[in-house]
């Protein structure tokens, strides 16, 4: 239970944010790379550090690395709620993701290590239903919250949640560990630096375009420093992600699958909320509802997908569950600018519903063949490799996809600006203003009539470029389910680090 406790902090956290992102961006006034680094910063520190977390558990103990993220977790989540400004917010959310690294591999680990590998594809299917049903919520409070101008209530929630955690974990029996290793600290930094020079990257580049030599070289330093990360993993004496994991072809084909659905998921999560609230007119409450069916399916399907998995193996449901997903995501590159709320049950809800019931059939079928793969000594860093992947897919395609959607909408928008008589002053002010996406807007000292036409062209522009972010979407999940043909096994063999 403490367990799930901890895992829902992450997943409200998440969940209930993205709702609350078109409200938030006005509060702050963030432009578009602001925003994607508010979900980025948390994302790549927990991505870069998650390894060190996994290794810091199986070294010092599970437990006791658990309730030290929870800690760091909950008490960032705090300074997150009471940010001034964007930018401190964002540096907020990175330290947030520090504590998320700590917090999120013992988790599973603990799990893992208390369940024989027959029974585990039911407990972590368990798992993962308590852990849906707690953030099925996540978009239905943050929305209400948000429309009341809350939004910052989302992360004091966490308090609570991170407490009770603590209490019930001081309770629980510590797992085995492994003595005297030293944790990858050098891998650490590259890690940590690697990912986030890409990361600056091709944020930035979303606003100030790749023209920039800086951009440039950072993506080229960021990719370097990746490539003496992995060189460094081959001779390390305790790497942070032992490359042996990856001589298991399900293990490392898991991950891969991993990387495309995640990715395409975040992705596509993100922009919903921006297009139902700030496009389609929901309000936040209804934006919340409307993709409450996404986190029911997952929840309803999760603990029958885990028996169906210590039955049959996870190679079947890692193949249908990303077809319906890209499925699901290839449904939304076709939804228009609709009349609100009363269209929602013929355009986003069939959708949603096949993206709830995709990643159902995904999610413990996936985290069970990478548990498989390793031993219960191993588990802590099997699960921090997962979770890094998971996070890192979230880190990368966000990044890379929401840098090229940025400048695709600010592209569109500028070439439907010809279609307006504007001066070449009133030109040049819009596109100025283009970088905040769908809430650009004309000064309001313009006629009504010239603000209307401006509102139409930003909403029609927007709509090309979630359409241009679904596709991408469910290309990435078909992807995955075809590495999960080539890749995945029955029964994988079991790999033991030394």
């Amino acid at each position: 239970m403490a367990a799930i406790l901890a895992s829902s902090m992450a997943f409200i956290d998440g969940t209930a944010l993205n709702v609350a992102l078109p409200v938030l961006q006005r509060s702050l006034k963030l432009d578009g790379s602001q925003l994607l680094w508010i979900v980025n910063g948390y994302t790549l520190f927990l991505a870069s550090l998650i390894l060190i977390g996994g290794s810091l558990g199986d070294v010092y103990g599970k437990k006791k690395i658990f309730i030290i993220g929870i800690v760091l977790f909950t008490v960032f989540s705090m300074v997150c709620g009471l940010a001034p400004s964007g930018n401190f917010l964002i540096i907020s959310r990175c330290l947030q993701g520090v504590g998320g690294a700590l917090m999120v591999p013992g988790s599973l680990a603990i799990i893992t290590a208390s369940f024989p590998q027959d029974e585990r594809g039911k407990a972590i299917g368990t798992w993962s239903m308590f852990s849906a049903f707690t953030t099925i919520f996540g978009p239905v409070l943050g929305g209400y919250l948000a429309e009341a101008g809350l939004w910052r209530v989302i992360f004091f929630i966490n308090a609570p949640l991170g407490i009770i955690s603590i209490l019930m974990l001081l309770m629980v029996k510590e797992p085995s560990r492994v003595q005297d290793i030293r944790p990858d600290w050098k891998g650490g930094i590259l890690s940590v630096l690697g990912l986030s020079l890409i990361t600056l990257g091709f944020i930035e580049a979303s606003e100030k375009g790749f023209d920039a030599w800086w951009i440039w070289l950072s993506i080229a330093i960021g990719i370097v420093l990746t490539i003496v990360f992995i060189r460094t993993e081959k001779t390390a004496s305790n790497p942070m992600l032992p490359l042996e994991l990856f001589s298991s072809k399900t293990f490392t084909g898991a991950n891969i699958m991993t990387l495309f659905v995640y990715g395409a998921l975040g992705l596509v999560l993100f922009f919903i909320p921006l297009n139902l609230i700030q496009v389609q007119a929901y309000s936040e409450t209804k934006a919340g509802l409307a993709i409450l069916p996404f986190g029911i399916l997952i929840a309803v399907l999760s603990r029958t997908a885990g028996a169906w998995t210590d039955k049959a193996g996870p190679k079947k449901p890692l193949i249908i569950g990303p077809v319906i997903t890209g499925i699901s995501f290839l449904s939304m590159s076709w939804i228009g600018i609709t009349e609100g709320f009363r269209d929602f049950w013929v355009t986003f809800f069939p959708a949603l519903a096949l993206g709830g019931i995709g990643m159902g059939i995904t999610v413990v079928p996936l985290t069970t063949a990478v548990m498989n793969c390793v031993t219960d000594t191993n588990a802590g860093i099997a699960s921090g490799v997962n979770n890094t992947v998971s996070r890192l897919a979230n880190v990368l395609v966000l990044a890379i996809v929401g840098a090229f959607a940025l400048l695709y909408f600010q592209g569109n928008f500028a070439d439907n600006l010809t279609d307006l008589s504007l001066s070449e002053q009133e030109t040049t002010t819009l596109k100025e203003r283009s970088s905040r996406l769908a809430e650009t807007s004309a000064p309001a000292d313009w006629p009504e009539s010239k603000r209307l036409e401006v509102s139409e062209q930003v909403r029609e522009s927007f709509i090309r470029t979630f359409n241009y972010v679904a596709l991408t979407g469910a290309l990435l999940c078909f992807s995955g389910a075809l590495i999960s043909w080539l890749m995945i096994s029955r029964k994988p063999r079991t790999i033991r680090i030394n």
